[in-house]
């Protein structure tokens, strides 16, 4: 549940710090108070768009904090990204500076947006004020009934993505063998050259490597005779004329170390000069041994060299570089084998029945579950359409059979019956503004029942009601409020007079004539002078006040 909301300023609040209890809490105010900025606020902490619009005039950032705690879905996906914290819970923060730029915190570690969403999802469920337009759409329609399925029957979720990812395999298949019957002749021309190109390179078997190895070993074959000639030359010189450098060094060296016994200021002379013997005799040896492996040996010249040239004519045939020969025969090998398996006519057929037959499978049962759940939706509706002041109307959630698609075989829509003895109708055609807002808000307290979201808000999704059905509703907030956490902003006494919670939004202006706004909690007798006002206006007589306590009483 959600336990504290910090709020700095954010469009027309200065900071605002509230401590929220678990049951059913109400904030109510006048209209143009700011009731609506305390959802959007809070909004953005769960990862909603912002600009910087949002920050207060003259600051220069808005700083949202809202702090939950976390069990169950979402305590395992702070585990899983690593945002976990050994006190638990989770601590959401947004900062959007003056010029739009946004940052955003999970527990402290920075996150991006979309991780602030996936974490809200499993945190907040929000109705908005206007949802009752949204359930004119069919596919909103859908999405709530396999929602539904999903907490209701088990797996409706999952079914529906699996007869998605049914009918796009089946359809990519059955495109495949589309386009393959249209252009066959030119899938043929194209698998022949790619035929006799795979066939040339597989011949030629370039190796990865192998045109650096036989570029060097070309190199050092080539020039075999002048390096046999100079590394004799240079052994020659240190260790094989008639006056060899070794040896004229070593007996400089034999001189000094007897001219050092008797002057020891040429000791400095004979320590460079014997290092110098050293490595002459070092490079004796190394000479000796590369003279034993340096060998002319033409044939293998000519080999290399034909390798050389038939890699390199290769290379120029197929406009690659010969290092990039070996990427090209595997890149050609591969659209080879997809063409050959795209041009087995008989082959894609088979599959794409297969593939067909998957999908049918997976929307039937699809459709199933679709059954089920929408049976279960209909008898809680109309049920609720009975306390909502609806007597004797229905709801039903029909399922008509369509073509094969994406989202099944069938196309949900939402049917009511306003009253007993006509036959249910799309909704969209028969509620009337105060009865689709009293729909609305039953499939909405019903569905969020069956959900695992902890805190539930509703913002202002009692409009268009009033009188005993506002009080209604205001009690089925409230029995929704024993098991969840429920927030709503609300104009309606009735519905204000039944939390547990009560907040007033109230607007202002500072000594400097700058508008802000408030949120304060309310005591009891604090709350008698709210609900009263929200029942008489401006004048709040003894009558509203009488009114509003027997109200907060029942």
């Amino acid at each position: 549940m959600l336990r504290t909301l910090s709020i700095r300023d954010f469009v027309i609040v200065d900071s605002i710090e509230l401590e929220f209890s678990s049951g059913f809490s109400v904030f109510t105010g006048e209209t143009g108070a700011g009731k609506s900025i305390l959802i959007d606020a809070l909004q953005l902490a769960l990862g909603g768009r912002g600009d910087a619009s949002v920050v207060r005039e003259g600051a220069a950032k808005a700083d949202i904090t809202a702090d939950f705690t976390a069990s169950g879905a979402a305590s395992d996906w702070l585990a899983q990204n690593e945002f976990a914290t050994e006190e638990g819970g989770a601590l959401l923060r947004r900062v959007i500076d003056n010029a739009g730029r946004s940052k955003a915190y999970i527990n402290g570690v920075q996150a991006t947006a979309t991780q602030l969403r996936d974490l809200g999802e499993l945190l907040v469920d929000i109705h908005g004020q206007h949802a009752h337009q949204s359930l004119l759409k069919l596919d909103a329609q859908r999405a709530l009934l396999d929602s539904q399925a999903a907490a209701k029957e088990g797996g409706g979720a999952q079914h529906a993505q699996d007869v998605a990812a049914a009918y796009k395999a089946w359809r990519a298949v059955s495109r495949q063998r589309e386009e393959f019957e249209t252009n066959a002749r030119n899938v043929l021309v194209e698998r022949e050259r790619l035929e006799w190109q795979v066939n040339e390179l597989e011949k030629l078997a370039v190796k990865p490597g192998e045109w650096a190895d036989i570029t060097n070993e070309h190199s050092r074959l080539s020039h075999a005779a002048s390096l046999l000639e100079g590394a004799q030359e240079a052994l020659t010189a240190i260790s094989e004329s008639e006056h060899p450098i070794l040896s004229q060094i070593s007996s400089l060296n034999q001189k000094l170390g007897k001219l050092v016994d008797i002057d020891a200021q040429l000791q400095p002379v004979l320590d460079c000069m014997e290092p110098a013997r050293i490595q002459l005799q070092e490079a004796v040896y190394a000479l000796n041994d590369y003279l034993d492996r340096v060998d002319l040996d033409p044939d293998r010249l000519r080999q290399v060299e034909g390798r050389l040239e038939a890699i390199h004519s290769t290379a120029r045939k197929f406009r690659v570089t010969p290092e990039n020969l070996p990427e090209e025969y595997a890149s050609l090998s591969e659209k080879l084998k997809q063409l050959a398996d795209a041009s087995d006519l008989d082959g894609l057929r088979k599959q794409e029945e297969k593939l067909k037959a998957d999908y049918l499978a997976a929307a039937e049962k699809l459709s199933a579950v679709r059954t089920g759940a929408a049976k279960l939706l209909g008898t809680q509706v109309t049920a609720a359409m009975q306390e909502l002041n609806m007597t004797g109307g229905s709801f039903v959630v029909a399922l008509n059979p369509v073509e094969a698609s994406v989202h099944g075989a069938e196309q949900v829509e939402f049917l009511v019956a306003g009253h007993a003895g006509v036959a249910p109708r799309p909704l969209a055609k028969v509620a009337s503004g105060g009865e689709l807002a009293r729909i609305a808000l039953a499939i909405s307290v019903i569905t969020s029942n069956s959900a695992t979201t902890p805190t539930l808000i509703f913002d202002e999704v009692d409009s268009g009601i009033g009188g005993g059905v506002a009080e209604v509703v205001g009690r089925l907030l409230k029995r929704l409020g024993r098991e969840r956490q429920v927030l709503c902003v609300t104009h309606l006494p009735q519905v204000a007079s039944q939390a547990n919670q009560h907040f007033q939004v109230a607007k202002g202006t500072t000594e400097a004539g700058r508008t802000v706004s408030r949120i304060d909690v309310l005591d009891n007798k604090a709350r008698v002078e709210e609900v009263a006002r929200m029942l008489g206006g401006i004048e709040i007589t003894a009558t509203t006040r009488k009114h509003a306590r027997e109200l907060l009483a029942s």
